[in-house]
């Protein structure tokens, strides 16, 4: 599914975010990248959704090989991967249907798709009576389930979580993590970009440790120790 095989990123002044990164991430996985900040996560899945390029390796989706891909191609790559964000990025002036919905509006699906999709994945995370809010009348943790739910609606295969509890409290962290869980019971492959223990170690599933650009450790069911 998300295959790279000795992938750098350098930036100039010979700065290295990444360092030999080697990683074989199968189909249904759930697995949590972990560090310190700095140490190269975000980096590293902005390479998967092709935000940014790896200056050596080779970066492979599903078996695409992306690592050159070309500008036109990465809208059909980011159809296939949904992303999450910390600051939830949504868009005030929309409500939670409208927010949703822009983001298969902005493909070019038909409004009969959208009136389709968008009620399904608002019951996935459980704002199917919110649907007519509009972002600021909703709390931290439904903000990000809206975001979760826009992830979702082109069915991706894989979905990128970049630090989505980072904003929230101890008790929507859970609900985001158990939605999280949830997603990846349908076959969806999860990668969770976090620095938070709490979250790592309470999913019992794989963890992939960098530190300074490098994979110093890589377990089955991990722990992330700070």
């Amino acid at each position: 599914m998300i295959k790279l095989k000795n992938v750098w990123k350098t930036y100039s002044g010979n700065v290295h975010a990444l360092k030999r990164v080697t990683l074989h991430i199968k189909p249904g996985e759930f697995v949590s990248l972990v560090g310190q900040s700095g140490t190269g996560k975000t980096t590293l899945a902005k390479i998967i959704i092709a935000e940014e390029r790896a200056t050596q390796g080779r970066v492979i989706i599903g078996g695409w090989d992306i690592t050159d891909i070309k500008r036109g191609d990465i809208p059909v790559l980011r159809r296939q991967i949904g992303v999450i964000f910390q600051d939830f990025k949504l868009l005030p002036r929309k409500t939670v249907f409208e927010n949703v919905a822009f983001a298969l509006a902005v493909a070019g699906a038909e409004q009969k798709k959208i009136t389709t999709i968008v009620p399904q994945v608002l019951r996935i995370v459980g704002l199917e009576k919110k649907s007519a809010r509009y972002p600021d009348e909703l709390s931290g943790g439904e903000q990000q389930r809206v975001s979760i739910a826009r992830s979702l609606v082109h069915r991706p295969k894989i979905l990128i979580a970049d630090e989505p509890t980072g904003n929230l409290d101890a008790i929507n962290v859970q609900g985001i993590t158990e939605l999280l869980l949830k997603i990846n019971s349908f076959g969806t492959t999860i990668v969770l970009v976090t620095h938070n223990p709490d979250v790592v170690n309470g999913l019992k599933k794989r963890v992939v440790t960098l530190d300074h650009g490098e994979v110093v450790s890589d377990q089955q069911i991990g722990r992330y120790m700070i």
